[in-house]
């Protein structure tokens, strides 16, 4: 779909050793950027999978771990690269819970990882890009930062947290060839999701197709999973110049979810 436009610019993705993430990486990957991927982990398979991004698209790619939960780390991962040229703030977690319910530790740690991250992620890497001339910070939110689900408070006021940040950043940087803006997936089919349907399956006894149709996409009406190299080339897009003046806005991946 893109050639190799991003050639000598290096990409940033956190959350990235799986999934969305890595979705991502790959896409940017093909189109010419250096990938720097991220997680909590720092095991023997996340190195090598840095290894077979670059071998598989000819591209300079490393595995950093930093914590994403902790703003040192977070701000950390930038300054240890160098240089970033496109930020992808794609680190998340969730948790599910009534309000009176929801251990405060966890709200803290979404709070943290899914919105704090990406303030701390941006901050370090807005000097970098001004003094290359040239920035794009594409910020993976949610169907969630439109609209709201029951049970999911902490999930949804932090991706709420990162439109608005998102917003912010995009007033702040629209006089220079800088742009910010987030992309709000609906359902992602990931290995996590698909590891998922086989127990939903037995617990509402039902096939496959209906579980994904009646449960999963329940609120997607296209009742199609989205694909993570869809997500990837819809940040693809926005790094290139047909992009260059879309700016501080949201781009829904999520099948008709938001027009209801």
């Amino acid at each position: 779909m893109f050639e190799r436009f991003l050639d000598g610019k290096t990409a940033i993705v956190t959350g990235s050793n799986s999934g969305i993430g890595l979705g991502i990486a790959h896409r940017l990957a093909r189109a010419g950027a250096e990938i720097v991927l991220n997680s909590i982990t720092d095991r023997p398979e996340d190195h090598a999978l840095a290894q077979n991004l670059a071998e598989e698209h000819g591209v300079n790619v490393r595995y950093v771990r930093a914590d994403m939960s902790k703003a040192s780390e977070c701000r950390g991962l930038i300054e240890q690269v160098g240089r970033c040229d496109i930020l992808v703030n794609n680190a998340g977690i969730q948790h599910v819970a009534p309000i009176p319910d929801f251990p405060s530790e966890k709200w803290d740690a979404i709070i943290a990882i899914n919105l704090s991250s990406a303030f701390h992620t941006t901050a370090v890497a807005l000097p970098m890009m001004r003094s290359a001339g040239w920035g794009r910070v594409v910020n993976i939110a949610s169907a969630h930062g439109l609209t709201a689900s029951a049970f999911k408070s902490a999930y949804v006021a932090a991706k709420h947290g990162i439109v608005g940040l998102t917003k912010v950043t995009a007033l702040e940087t629209a006089r220079e060839h800088i742009t910010c803006n987030a992309v709000c997936p609906g359902y992602v089919l990931t290995p996590l999701v698909e590891a998922q349907i086989p127990d939903t399956m037995k617990e509402y006894n039902m096939t496959r197709d209906e579980v994904i149709r009646n449960v999963m996409l329940e609120r997607q009406p296209s009742k199609e999973f989205a694909t993570v190299e869809q997500m990837g080339d819809t940040v693809v897009f926005l790094c290139s110049d047909a992009a260059a003046q879309i700016t501080g806005t949201t781009i829904s991946v999520d099948g008709g979810w938001t027009a209801l």
